[in-house]
């Protein structure tokens, strides 16, 4: 993991200038960062509202409880990025790789990760309630008490996931793949959509 200090000159040389520094943590609102190569950058708690991060390199990054609302990370590599308690709400994250990233209490509300790979991820904990997350690869992801309200899990690969404590209240699994996974009853019926179960359709 990189210290402050060499976070500091790695954005400097990225933005053409020092970064804002507030109380300090980094201010990057707006900012574009596109394509950088930030692997294990230390941007914890910096504020990255609205920033653009597509296709960047976040791989090992420190962000706990970092504020990236609103931010484009479409096809940004966030693999064993430290995001716990970090707030990502309405961010896009399409085709992003989230692969043992730790996303344990994080907020997740109505994200666009559609296509995303949440491999192995820790969302211990995390509120993905009302996201999309179509066709994103979960598998060998921990969903202890993973709030799915409302979400869309249309042809997302969930086979032998731990499901029992996860609320799927409402959300949409249309086509998913629960095949070999453990549910909690209650809320899989208050879910929608026919799901993938031991390779047939049924609900």
């Amino acid at each position: 993991m990189k210290t402050f200090e060499e976070t500091k000159e790695i954005l400097t040389k990225i933005l053409g200038h020092e970064p804002k520094i507030v109380d300090g943590k980094f201010y990057l609102c707006g900012a574009n960062l596109r394509g950088a190569d930030l692997r294990s950058a230390n941007l914890r708690g910096a504020d990255i509202r609205g920033a653009n991060l597509s296709h960047a390199n976040l791989s090992g990054a420190n962000l706990i409880g970092a504020n990236l609302i609103g931010a484009n990370l479409i096809g940004e590599d966030l693999s064993y990025a430290y995001l716990r308690r970090a707030d990502l709400f309405g961010a896009d994250l399409r085709g992003a790789d989230l692969s043992v990233a730790d996303l344990s209490e994080a907020c997740l509300c109505v994200i666009d990760l559609r296509g995303a790979n949440l491999s192995n991820a820790d969302l211990f904990g995390a509120d993905l309630s009302d996201s999309n997350l179509s066709n994103a690869a979960l598998r060998g992801a921990s969903l202890i008490y993973t709030n799915l309200r409302g979400a869309d899990l249309r042809g997302a690969y969930l086979s032998g996931i731990d499901l029992r404590r996860a609320d799927l209240r409402n959300a949409n699994l249309l086509g998913a793949n629960l095949s070999r996974t453990k549910l909690d009853k209650k809320h899989f019926k208050e879910a929608n959509g026919l799901p993938i179960i031991n390779d047939e359709v049924k609900k």
